[in-house]
């Protein structure tokens, strides 16, 4: 493109001066003409993108090559999923004994492919890290009566066929469910347990009735899910994928009237690409199986029986989240208005009564924040790629090892002290610093209020969904033909915005020749234009008026749900009493079978205070200390595995040998979380069948391990020196001094303490 800047028209006495003014309108106006040709032509090129996307067999934004391995529609139970392998570039080439990725995309209206959109992605960081890497997607028509628990079974069966094929690999797949892909990873991970390695939940939403967002009340101010059944019947059994995609659109106004198209005329020279490969996936329309939809809004969306283990498969076994051994990372967003916070996490307080019951469970959660990435930037961020995906995929052997509870992880820039071989990403450490039930608590903020209301509206639903089914279904479905379906399928609005303008416009041809006459000569003002610059301050104001009535409409939302759901009479017609201040989600920690398993578990983990060696008293020294510091980062896993790894394998550091590790580590680390003091107490008994060498070798790994980083802190030297003192106990040795003498180094920039 040949670019004709004019010189600067941002003269302080240009406002003054008619002549420049007049210049610089005669500039602007042919500048916005140029763009106004430009913009028409990139939408034109939308068009003919949406129409070609439509003719493949399998469409998706993969950025990456890959090859099919296995097919959902072979299965026994068959479904529209497909498993393929990610095809590494030969300069970062796949490492066998790393465990692989699997990513999992959100059938949520759009098409497949986002977790791997941009080389800085999911999948982007997993190749970089060395881990061979699978993706699980779709075509956009589902296989007819397909059920979300044949999605579950086809989902297991992919995981079970990338662990047979790296059998050698020293972990089980790590599994990454983006969006509503994660709920449906959770829930075979559930039933399946023994499949997975660690889990990591991108902007899954899991507690439906948490937090603020405007969408949980599009249910309860519907009537319901009958106009989902309805939708699915007029659509010949299929539900419209571009409905779903409609309410995300409606969440924004102003991006969806105004700036994303405001944005694109601004920046015609440079912002075409982005555009469409955005475009590419927002339009990527799919269906889903009538009855899948209605299973997932009758139970999920508005049921919200997961979070609670109040769902039952068809075989009779219950999905209970509490059953999944693996580690869970939570990664949501303050910034995203899809699933925030409250709504990614709500589920552990649902499950979960305190600490003690996660550590009873066996359970190890690590969330993560983010302050302001919206909801797809979690996805196809480039900031988000390099920082968080690519910490989370390069220390995902750290975060297996955690014991059972809960735990924050920050991701931060790199300390000035660091090594670059202590660091798996060489620009970030990854912190990991205890935490609990009632930080969560804080974020997700439960309120019994709320969750009556939306109980009431969950009943009413049943109630509205039994009358359509009764009264107006055998109508609806007597109506819709496929011919039908097809035509209320293309006159969506969403699909006649793609199809309208594109080259079988007649008016396209013409639009072509001028965009490729304005390349030629093209002549762009610069910023400083005041024709420019009021332009801008026009697009905000519009964008603030769309905000401003966005607000006042989601209050009006709230306001409506709360005095329609919150009435007396409605909550009694739902069957609610309202001398009855029982939770009308019962607790599923509260049973008398459950806290009888509670505290079998717990005495189990007692009795193993004074079993073990060697590797179990190393361990529960080191974490002792780090308990009192409280937190560890990537650094410290580093030294802790070179050192315990000979103790656990003699013929070589395999899976099994990993699974040991992993159980010694999480097992003794639990005992010091849980009774530091009698855990310590045992180390002397662990000891003493060991030589004084090996008790000063072990002191002395102990000292270099918890000094290496950080400066300590006078408590942290009080506990080494607790920890020193044992390891010498009964030895005849005389015990070091655990005051360490190391060179002044500079603090890590932006630790968090």
């Amino acid at each position: 493109m040949k670019q004709k800047p004019l010189p600067p028209t941002n003269s302080p006495a240009m406002l003054l001066n008619p002549a420049q003014l007049a210049r610089a309108a005669a500039d602007y106006v042919i500048d916005a003409g140029q763009r106004s040709v430009l913009f028409a032509d990139i939408r034109r090129q939308r068009g003919n993108q949406y129409r070609e996307h439509l003719q493949e067999t399998a469409p998706n934004v993969l950025n990456f090559p890959s090859e099919p391995v296995m097919s959902g529609r072979e299965l026994p139970r068959p479904v529209n999923y497909a498993l393929a392998r990610i095809i590494p570039d030969a300069d970062t080439p796949a490492d066998s004994r790393k465990r692989p990725f699997i990513v999992v995309d959100p059938r949520a209206g759009h098409g497949p492919g986002i977790g791997g959109f941009k080389p800085d992605s999911e999948i982007g960081a997993a190749l970089k890290a060395g881990h061979p890497c699978y993706f699980v997607g779709f075509t956009p028509d589902p296989v007819p009566g397909q059920s979300v628990e044949d999605v579950m079974h086809a989902e297991a069966a992919f995981v079970r066929k990338v662990s047979q094929l790296h059998a050698d690999a020293i972990g089980k797949p790590c599994v990454i469910g983006n969006c509503q892909a994660g709920w449906q990873v959770l829930m075979t991970a559930a039933v399946w347990p023994e499949l997975f390695g660690p889990i990591i939940l991108a902007g899954a939403p899991l507690s439906y009735w948490a937090g603020k967002n405007p969408m949980r009340y599009a249910g309860g101010l519907l009537g319901g899910s009958w106009l989902t059944a309805m939708t699915s019947d007029l659509g010949n059994g299929r539900f419209d994928g571009a409905w779903l995609v409609q309410n995300f659109e409606n969440l924004d106004p102003a991006n969806t009237l105004w700036s994303k198209q405001y944005d694109l005329y601004a920046n015609v020279d440079s912002e075409g690409p982005r555009y469409l490969g955005f475009e590419k996936y927002w339009g990527g329309h799919v269906f889903l199986e009538g009855g899948e939809m209605q299973y997932i809004v009758d139970n999920l969306f508005i049921g919200n029986k997961l979070a609670t283990a109040g769902l039952i498969t068809s075989e009779g076994v219950r999905i209970d989240l509490r059953n999944i051994r693996s580690p869970i990372v939570v990664f949501c967003s303050y910034g995203d208005n899809i699933t925030p916070p409250p709504q990614a996490l709500g589920w552990i307080t649902d499950l979960y009564r305190d600490d003690e019951d996660i550590i009873g469970h066996d359970q190890t959660i690590v969330f993560a924040t983010h302050d302001s990435i919206g909801h797809l930037g979690i996805f196809v961020s480039g900031s988000v790629g390099r920082k968080e995906h690519r910490e989370f995929a390069a220390n995902i052997d750290l975060i297996d090892l955690l014991p059972a509870g809960i735990y924050r992880a920050e991701v931060n820039d790199r300390p000035a002290n660091a090594r670059e071989s202590d660091l798996a990403v060489d620009d970030y450490l990854m912190t990991i610093r205890g935490s609990g039930i009632e930080e969560v608590r804080a974020i997700v903020e439960p309120d019994p209020a709320s969750e009556r209301r939306f109980a009431a509206a969950a009943r009413v639903s049943e109630i509205n969904l039994a009358l359509y089914r009764n009264l107006l279904q055998p109508w609806v479905q007597r109506m819709a033909t496929p011919l039908t379906a097809r035509w209320l399928q293309a006159l969506h609005p969403l699909r006649i915005g793609y199809e309208w303008w594109s080259d079988q416009h007649p008016l396209a041809p013409l639009v072509k020749q001028l965009a490729q006459q304005v390349d030629e000569n093209r002549h762009q003002v610069g910023a400083g234009n005041p024709f420019v610059q009021a332009q801008s301050l026009l697009s905000s104001t519009i964008e603030q008026v769309l905000d401003n009535w966005r607000d006042r409409r989601d209050g009006l939302y709230a306001t409506t749900f709360d005095a329609i759901y919150g009435s007396p009479t409605v909550q009694a017609l739902a069957g609610q009493s309202m001398r009855d201040e029982s939770p009308v989600r019962p607790h599923p920690g509260n049973s008398p079978e459950h806290c009888a398993f509670l505290a079998a578990e717990l005495a189990g983990l007692d009795a193993d205070t004074r079993r073990g060696g060697l590797p179990e008293a190393l361990v529960r020294g080191l974490f002792f200390v780090f308990q009192t510091r409280g937190e560890a980062d990537e650094r410290h896993f580093h030294h802790a595995l070179e050192v315990v790894r000979p103790h656990l394998s003699k013929n070589g550091f395999d899976r099994s040998a990993m699974a040991q590790f992993r159980a010694l580590v999480r097992r003794q680390a639990l005992l010091i979380k849980r009774d530091a003091e009698s855990a310590l107490a045992a180390i002397p008994h662990l000891l003493s069948t060991l030589s004084p060498k090996v008790r000063r070798d072990a002191a002395r790994f102990i000292s270099d391990m918890v000094t290496h980083g950080d400066r300590l802190s006078g408590k942290e030297r009080e506990s080494l020196r607790r920890v020193l003192d044992l390891f010498y106990r009964d030895a005849s040795l005389s015990p070091p001094d655990a005051r360490v003498k190391r060179k002044p180094r500079r603090k890590a920039s932006r630790k968090t303490r």
